[in-house]
């Protein structure tokens, strides 16, 4: 009796989808290096406008820190949640790598 080869469960992704998606993984991790700049100028903007608007100068510096803090924030956000679907992708890679070890 011939050797048939077993169907495969899951279709394989084709390399133009991954190669979009290592595109799109970048583009997300470019997002990050100009998220805290831009919310530090934003920050500092809001201070500049709240300091000239109620003549009062240390609201400039408050708005500063507040663009770094709130720029901070998100950046590790999104530095965790990067963190994450990579383990994920990792694991479901492990996973299918074993899933063939069994079939031979």
């Amino acid at each position: 009796m011939p050797y048939t080869n077993p169907i495969p469960e899951r279709k394989r992704p084709s390399q133009a989808a991954s190669g979009l998606k290592v595109f799109a993984e970048a583009e997300k991790l470019m997002h990050i290096a100009f998220v805290l700049p831009s919310a530090v100028f934003i920050g500092w903007l809001g201070g500049a406008w709240a300091a000239e608007h109620w003549h009062q100068s240390w609201m400039m510096i408050v708005g500063l820190l507040f663009g770094c803090v709130s720029g901070l924030v998100y950046v590790i956000q999104q530095a965790m949640i990067a963190e994450k679907n990579s383990r994920r992708a990792d694991a479901a890679q492990a996973a299918s790598q074993s899933g063939k070890e069994k079939d031979q």
